[in-house]
């Protein structure tokens, strides 16, 4: 993965313009991989008319490129490499091991994303050399637990020396629940404290803490250079999604921590790259990855500025074909130019997620193509 590697060594994140090259080479050479040593992705690519030479020799390689629906990852798993070889195998968010992605990363792929995750952090400053105490508003690892998700948070503390970790959500009896009065109670102690607290985790779970304590009257002010890094989704609180206005404002209101320490990630196990909020609170897309959002009807790409399907492109992941998937987020892909923050790269404004029915039917359509295999 000579290309491939090349493009997760580039210094700036966000240099686009002049890594465009690499990012075409690196994703041919992704896709002729593949296509050689994943049964499935050949079957697919094949029953769809493509073959793998001429279909990287195609002008607009990206739009041409199949998508692969994250519902058929949770439908079956495929594995472009022996197991043994796969030293992590990640799984989407839910414990349960049913209806979840699996996701084989193998050694060159974990060393890509750690570069990624050094040079995005270095870029947005989320390093430092001074300890602080951890609020993980998502799961307590548990030997059940092989979520992405989980990991990730558990990465995020390794960005500063970690004085304690206190989890929202502890496994019991079987399963997850939540620790409202065990979290509330950490925070408490921050009032006062020399060394700052990072809260890490699902959006959904940060704002019921929130607005717990702000119904409870509880209001701390946390250290200087305390942070709040939300990810993973709002999941099955959707429907009680909040403003982030609304969110950044209790934030302030309760834990003393402003709307500029307030950083969001966006990602998926399905494309497992990091994106990471500017200054304006905009997910600008790096050199890793690039994006194109769809008509919700015909799945032709559409012009920047409008409302489509989340199409999700990477040559990063070497062990499952996820070079490019469709999600079931709405979204609108924005010029450089309308954010104003200095990155000069289109930025994804994520607007919610949709009822996936042209996805499930892309997705049937994949796996009734990979069924001859079964035969």
């Amino acid at each position: 993965m000579k290309y491939t590697n090349k493009l997760f060594s580039v210094k700036d994140p966000y240099d686009i313009k002049n890594t465009e090259t690499l990012f075409t080479k690196a994703l041919v050479e992704n896709c002729l991989f593949q296509y050689s040593h994943c049964k499935e992705y050949a079957c697919i690519l094949n029953g769809l008319g493509y073959y793998a030479e001429s279909l990287c020799n195609t002008p607009d390689f990206y739009a041409a490129l199949p998508f692969i629906p994250t519902l058929l990852f949770k439908r079956r798993k495929m594995f472009s490499l022996p197991e043994r070889k796969l030293l992590i195998k990640a799984t989407s968010s839910g414990t349960s091991g049913v209806n979840v992605s699996e996701i084989g990363f193998d050694l060159g792929s974990l060393l890509r994303g750690l570069k990624m995750v050094l040079t995005v952090g270095k870029k947005h400053r989320l390093f430092s050399l001074k300890p602080c105490h951890y609020i993980i508003m998502g799961y307590k690892p548990h030997k059940s637990n092989r979520t992405a998700v989980t990991k990730t948070a558990y990465g995020a503390t390794l960005f500063t020396p970690a004085l304690s970790r206190t989890y929202i959500l502890k496994y019991k009896n079987g399963k997850y629940s939540p620790d409202f009065e065990g979290v509330i109670s950490a925070v408490r102690k921050g009032a006062g404290a020399k060394l700052p607290y990072r809260f890490m985790g699902f959006p959904a779970y940060t704002y019921f803490l929130l607005k717990i304590m702000e119904e409870k009257s509880i209001q701390v002010k946390l250290p200087k250079g305390s942070k709040i890094f939300l990810a993973g989704g709002w999941k099955q609180f959707y429907a009680r999604q909040a403003d982030k206005k609304e969110l950044y404002a209790l934030a302030e209101k309760v834990l003393g921590i402003e709307e500029d320490n307030i950083t969001e990630f966006f990602g998926a196990v399905e494309h497992p790259v990091l994106y990471c909020t500017c200054q304006n609170h905009h997910f600008h897309v790096p050199v890793y990855s690039r994006v194109i959002i769809r008509d919700q009807d015909t799945l032709n790409p559409v012009k920047n500025g409008t409302v489509g399907l989340v199409n999700l492109i990477t040559p990063m992941v070497k062990g499952t074909p996820v070079l490019s998937v469709m999600t079931d987020d709405l979204g609108v892909l924005h010029k450089s130019g309308e954010c104003g923050c200095g990155i000069d790269t289109p930025y994804l404004e994520i607007i919610g997620r949709v009822a996936p029915d042209n996805i499930k039917t892309c997705a049937a359509g994949a796996e009734e193509i990979i069924k001859n295999l079964e035969i």
